[in-house]
């Protein structure tokens, strides 16, 4: 069997050590600050994510960069070069064009390459969703399974991990198009917190909402009970907006509620971040259906 590398893009927001432990191919994607843009590395190479958020909340003007085809050339060639095979499972085709670049670049070398494999997934899945669903496929990888196997696996699976959010400052889901002014102003002033979730289609859809910030936090964890699968069993990932008491408030939750077997917290990264905002909270797990 010949071997492969998982690659993702940096919208997975795996902690930095997790995503080098896994031996993970990572494509850093961009993030324009205030007019300074930044590569997004899983590592906080060039910018920390909490100087990011810092600057998102004194209102900096904030964008996100699409990447082409040719950024993710060079990063695919040099693994096929070095005799290994490429599964990417890429951000959400729903909310971005990263993963349809990736696949553009893997249909290139495929015919370059025609002796290697390349694969791709579109994970329909966004921050430490697709974290979380790489996660399970490197776990796969680690039982010794093969290429085919991982991809189908996380073919499988992708409409199995659970999305779960909620945001702190309507305003920010205003710059975004996703609600009126008049709906941001009214439940700003009325602490009224969105309830959404990442669909099947890869979409970021609200679907309901709750009248304060913990109230809000409590809804995910509801949301766990009502989809769930087995979460005693589970590694339930938690991503927040520089927020981490509220998600360790959510990640007590989980443990105490549910019992589930492990709880990883981290940034919901810039490319995400620069869209949802401070204070974001999103909840990951696996569950009968999304």
């Amino acid at each position: 069997m010949s071997e492969y590398v998982i690659m993702t893009d940096s919208s997975c927001d795996l902690p930095g050590s997790l995503a080098d432990e896994m031996e993970l191919s990572v494509l850093p994607l961009y993030v324009d600050v205030d007019g300074q843009k930044y590569m997004n590395y899983l590592d906080e190479r060039e910018i920390s994510f909490a100087d990011i958020y810092a600057k998102l909340r004194t209102k900096c003007p904030a964008k996100t960069s699409a990447v082409n085809m040719n950024d993710f050339l060079e990063p695919m060639e040099n693994l096929l070069k070095a005799g290994k095979d490429v599964l990417y499972i890429g951000f959400s085709s729903g909310l971005s064009g990263t993963y349809n670049a990736g696949e553009m670049a893997a249909q290139e070398l495929r015919e370059r390459y025609p002796e290697r494999k390349i694969y791709t997934v579109d994970s329909l899945s966004a921050s430490l969703g697709q974290g979380l669903l790489i996660w399970h496929a490197w776990q796969e990888k680690q039982k010794g399974k093969s290429i085919e196997e991982v991809r189908d696996f996380t073919e499988a699976t992708k409409l199995h991990l659970c999305h779960w959010f909620t945001i702190d400052d309507l305003m920010f889901l205003k710059r975004g198009g996703r609600v009126s002014g008049a709906t941001a102003v009214v439940g700003s002033m009325l602490s009224i917190k969105p309830i959404m979730h990442v669909d099947n289609e890869g979409h970021l859809i609200k679907v309901g909402t709750a009248r304060g910030r913990k109230a809000s936090i409590k809804a995910l964890a509801d949301e766990a009970e009502r989809l769930g699968a087995d979460l005693s069993e589970q590694t339930v990932f938690i991503s927040h907006g520089d927020c981490v008491e509220e998600a360790n408030y959510l990640a007590d939750i989980m443990r105490s509620r549910f019992n589930v077997k492990k709880v990883l917290v981290n940034y919901v990264g810039p490319v995400i971040g620069a869209h949802s905002g401070p204070g974001t909270i999103a909840l990951f797990f696996l569950g009968k259906e999304r």
